[in-house]
């Protein structure tokens, strides 16, 4: 279980040793600040004022991160131009191959793959058509 989920485990570790230490240095700092201003820190006050901060802290860093990783993940899903960066490079260099072993029929072959998977602009897209050979 350990090695299996190590990164989460690390990175829940992160989480609990920084939340931690953002509630402790804040309770020193919210004693300071009582000092300060002749009064007696109370928890109440206390608690409240790091809820805050701590949930400003969370939608400002946390959510917007959250946001970039989910969200490029799902664009990479259902397949923006942005996530095919390598995809044209990969089929010109196929598209080669293909035309060094037929020559003369390779552009026919590249044509018809292009139809049944809707390539345009270097970007494949299968769409459920059986394999080359059938329409």
């Amino acid at each position: 279980m350990m090695k299996r989920y190590g990164y989460a485990w690390i990175t829940l570790a992160f989480f609990l040793v920084s939340i931690a230490g953002h509630w402790v240095f804040g309770w020193y700092s919210f004693v300071d600040e009582a000092r300060e201003h002749h009064t007696t820190p109370e928890v109440g006050a206390y608690l409240m004022e790091m809820g805050r901060d701590t949930f400003e802290n969370w939608q400002s860093e946390f959510l917007q991160l959250l946001w970039q990783v989910a969200g490029l993940a799902y664009f990479l899903y259902v397949g923006s131009p942005a996530s095919k960066e390598n995809d044209d490079r990969l089929e010109a260099k196929i598209d080669e191959l293909i035309r060094m072993a037929d020559p003369i029929g390779a552009d026919v072959l590249i044509d018809k793959i292009d139809r049944n998977y809707l390539r345009a602009a270097g970007h494949a897209k299968p769409h459920g058509h059986d394999a080359v050979g059938h329409e």
